[in-house]
């Protein structure tokens, strides 16, 4: 099954992730199918973009969300201009 999770990067003390597409067997940092954004924990403000169409397009493939990711969609969703 493929999820929608986040990979770390950055280094000791430093940490950011990608939000990814992953095959639910890998490993946390390991193999990926696609970048679909990026979260910076310590930045101020926006420290989170996530691709919607991507995520969605994963979701109609079956995909799942972890509960951060979850979160950071949610987020991303409310925060669209409406016209």
């Amino acid at each position: 099954m493929v999820k929608i999770r986040l990979r770390r990067t950055g280094c000791n003390n430093n940490a950011t992730y990608r939000v990814v597409a992953a095959d639910s067997r890998s490993p946390r940092d390991g193999k990926f199918l696609e970048i679909l954004g990026w979260y910076t924990p310590k930045q101020e403000g926006e420290n989170f973009k996530v691709d919607l169409e991507r995520v969605a397009y994963w979701q109609s493939k079956g995909a799942q969300l972890s509960e951060t990711v979850a979160s950071m969609v949610r987020k991303a969703r409310r925060a669209l201009p409406t016209a």
